[in-house]
């Protein structure tokens, strides 16, 4: 990994030397537009329409048109704005973890302690550990100042940016302010059914479906040309499953629900079972035949 941002933590007196480092990747399958009749690769150029050349980026500005005016920003125009160029993630406050929405949150950042004694940094994340506070903070990122949170992910501390509070929106659904009554059998059928469901979360379990059949079609192209039978390479399987429509008796639907998850994880304990069973008897045969070549 390559650090984005070296600087320090700084609250009260208290001075942590870091490096920040982008916390996630995109795993999407990288892909360019080509034209389909030969090929060739498709290149976006600026074109004006005023006077129909072709722009190259460094003579290009930015511009804000309300319908009404029009106000072309030059690069001099944004130099000017009061834009940090800080090395400093300052802290503003610490606050309950629990009080941070997640809706507010946005990219994440490891922090590693560049000090060649990082006790300040040791100390810090002790703290929030112990506090369950997290630290609210103020630092800039490619000239824009950003507010984010610090806190402790694992052993190293992270930074996530946050999202402004007026850049949430604010909602109004009839849905949501519905009087229907719900009663207390189907509060209960309900909750049974998120019971069937509960287990730990185990983020590893789970894969990206979508860019795994799409690199597997890319990699049946390369090896068979072009002509190549999509259907069979992706082992696509028709569902007609019908899963449209309203549920009209919301008893019936929780109750199979819960039926259906729990005859799955009994087949499912039943296999473990037998597995072991079957395993038990080839160990015993497999004993069975050592004592025989022993005794032989």
């Amino acid at each position: 990994m390559r650090a984005i941002w070296s600087g320090s933590i700084v609250f009260g007196l208290v001075n942590v030397p870091v490096k920040l480092y982008s916390a996630t990747e995109n795993h999407d399958v990288r892909m360019h537009q080509v034209h389909a009749k030969d090929g060739g690769r498709i290149h976006n150029q600026h074109r004006c329409e005023k006077c129909g050349k072709t722009v190259e980026y460094d003579d290009i500005d930015k511009a804000y048109d309300d319908g009404e005016h029009r106000v072309v920003l030059t690069d001099e125009d944004f130099e000017a704005l009061p834009a940090e160029d800080n090395d400093d993630i300052d802290v503003l406050q610490f606050v309950p973890s629990d009080e941070i929405d997640p809706i507010m949150l946005e990219k994440s950042y490891f922090l590693e302690p560049t000090s060649k004694t990082p006790k300040a940094y040791l100390l810090l994340r002790q703290t929030l550990e112990d506090t369950e506070r997290t630290a609210i903070v103020k630092l800039t990122l490619r000239t824009r100042t950003r507010l984010a949170v610090l806190r402790v992910c694992g052993k190293v501390l992270m930074v996530q940016t946050l999202r402004w509070a007026d850049e949430i929106r604010d909602v109004d659904f009839k849905g949501v302010n519905s009087k229907a009554k719900i009663s207390d059998k189907e509060l209960e059928m309900s909750e049974k059914l998120v019971e069937s469901y509960s287990e730990d979360f185990t983020p590893e379990e789970f894969s990206d479906d979508y860019q795994v059949e799409l690199r597997r079609l890319i990699d049946a192209k390369i090896e068979s040309g072009e002509s190549l039978d999509v259907e069979r390479t992706l082992d696509e399987e028709d569902s007609e499953e019908d899963t449209g429509g309203d549920v009209i008796d919301l008893m019936e639907a929780l109750r199979k629900s819960v039926d259906s998850t729990r005859s799955s994880k009994k087949g499912t304990s039943g296999k473990k079972s037998t597995a072991k069973k079957t395993s038990s008897k080839k160990s015993g045969t497999t004993k069975s035949s050592a004592a025989k070549k022993r005794t032989g």
